[in-house]
């Protein structure tokens, strides 16, 4: 049966359902408001199983989720939470041994969720104009051991990505709508475009630029998240939600006919909307 070794990255949850993360050392211990652990004692151990602290508390003993990692990144900045990764994961079609390209590499989460996305065969190459940023989002990737799948680089992507030809390009970036020459430069035709912003203002010129740059398929999303007490005698929403965090933005390059001439376009009353479902408008009858 599969049990905890030295090097694991564990978590300790409290029945109040607080946790610790613990990256388990032989010798070491962890100190808590609720007793020390000693790390000893930990190894070893089958995953779920409940452990006590010198005092007597109880922690269960489990693997951490990526977006528990996530939650518990060093941050300096916003991060983007996992309610909007897992989204964006998967418009973005990033499967294990692609290469994704970022820009606002920030404190590193959606960098983690990238590399962890892409595997060992896979490669993130992450851009930002500020040291300090990358330098954090580093020390977030070594100890998760992904840090040989992230290229950082430090560079203004107003003068070009260095890349060409890619599937996937995700923008976390105040003013994206500025760089959309650059982006379809580095993606590979017809390939993926995917963005956050906070504002409406901020999207409508991005939604502008985007038409202007040839660019199809347009969507804009929020995603709120609602827990509900998990307690079968009254079941009811949770007296607080997630709810804005970032308007999500996805897009696909497209290529105009040369000749000059134009695509006939849908009429509004004819394109599909979030009302209709993912997959088109319910038959009728």
């Amino acid at each position: 049966m599969d049990r905890t070794q030295a090097g694991d990255l564990v978590q300790l949850v409290g029945r109040d359902h607080k946790y610790r993360l613990v990256r388990l050392q032989a010798g070491a211990q962890v100190q808590t408001h609720r007793g020390v652990i000693q790390h000893d004692d930990l190894i070893g151990k089958l995953w779920g199983t409940l452990v006590t602290s010198h005092l007597g508390r109880p922690f269960y003993l489990l693997r951490p989720s990526l977006s528990d990692i996530l939650r518990d990144i060093r941050r300096i900045s916003q991060i983007v939470f996992p309610k909007d990764i897992g989204y964006i994961l998967l418009k973005l079609s990033v499967t294990p041994g692609q290469t994704v390209v970022e820009a606002g590499t920030g404190s590193g989460a959606m960098t983690v969720a990238l590399a962890t996305a892409v595997g060992p065969e896979g490669h993130v190459i992450s851009y930002d104009v500020r040291s300090d940023m990358q330098a954090v989002a580093l020390r977030n990737l070594q100890p998760l051991g992904l840090a040989d799948r992230v290229v950082l680089r430090l560079r203004d992507i107003g003068s070009g990505f260095e890349e060409k030809g890619v599937p996937s390009l995700f923008l976390d970036l105040p003013n994206p709508y500025d760089y959309l020459p650059q982006v379809r430069a580095a993606l590979s035709p017809g390939g993926f475009l995917g963005a956050i912003l906070p504002t409406t203002n901020q999207v409508s010129l991005l939604l502008s630029a985007l038409e202007r740059n040839q660019f199809a398929f347009v969507e804009v999303c929020e995603i709120s998240l609602r827990y509900y007490k998990p307690i079968a005698e009254r079941l009811r929403p949770t007296d607080r939600m997630v709810a804005h965090t970032g308007f999500l933005i996805f897009a696909r390059p497209v290529i105009e006919p040369e000749n000059g001439g134009q695509l006939e376009a849908a009429a509004p009353e004819e394109a599909s909307t979030p009302d209709e479902g993912e997959f088109g408008p319910e038959p009728e009858g």
